[in-house]
């Protein structure tokens, strides 16, 4: 399991940790990885923050999880996937939406291998509407978009539209020669 930070790799690997002990399945620490869950199978489970340098080295990995997807570098996205050559393991992008770039925005929008769960503030139950609109008020349509209705949305640092700027773009025009 990768994410942006250790931080958050370690707050994954505790919901993961409860999760087995509601399970009453016993686990502990993998003795190499300072964040990880054994299983009495052999089976484990080792969280790895958003660092390319230091991430190399595990392979025959079944699953590997990306949680935050659209805010782990493109080159850690490049350095994982080796892992799943020999296993023919699969990889899950879990995420909000961060701006219209990206390997996320990319296998999002792009790719056809990908199956793709969209899921919104509104339909999280546990979610009050009246928490989605005081949010809505609170952020502004923009971010709100991004962050509770999972819609990919211009980086406010850009001088023209994705669309606009894809949409100007043609393979049917000639290349001027000078």
């Amino acid at each position: 399991m990768i994410s942006p930070s250790a931080r958050q790799s370690g707050e994954f690997m505790r919901k993961a940790e409860e999760f087995c002990r509601k399970l009453g399945i016993r686990v502990k620490g993998d003795g190499d990885n300072q964040i990880s869950v054994a299983f009495p199978s052999g089976s484990r489970i080792v969280g790895l923050p958003d660092n390319e340098m230091t991430i190399r080295g595990f392979s025959a990995v079944s699953l590997l999880l990306v949680d935050e997807a659209a805010r782990v570098s493109d080159d850690l996205y490049r350095a994982v996937r080796p892992m799943l050559a020999v296993s023919a393991g699969r990889m899950w992008l879990m995420s909000t939406p961060w701006g219209k770039r990206g390997f996320f925005y990319e296998a999002w929008s792009q790719a056809k291998e990908w199956e793709r769960v969209h899921v919104t503030g509104y339909d999280c139950p546990r979610i009050p509407r009246e928490f989605l609109e005081e949010e809505k008020s609170a952020m502004g349509e923009r971010w709100f978009r991004q962050e509770y209705l999972c819609e990919f949305v211009d980086v406010e640092s850009g001088v023209f539209d994705a669309d606009l700027v894809e949409r100007a773009m043609s393979d049917e025009v000639e290349l001027l020669r000078i």
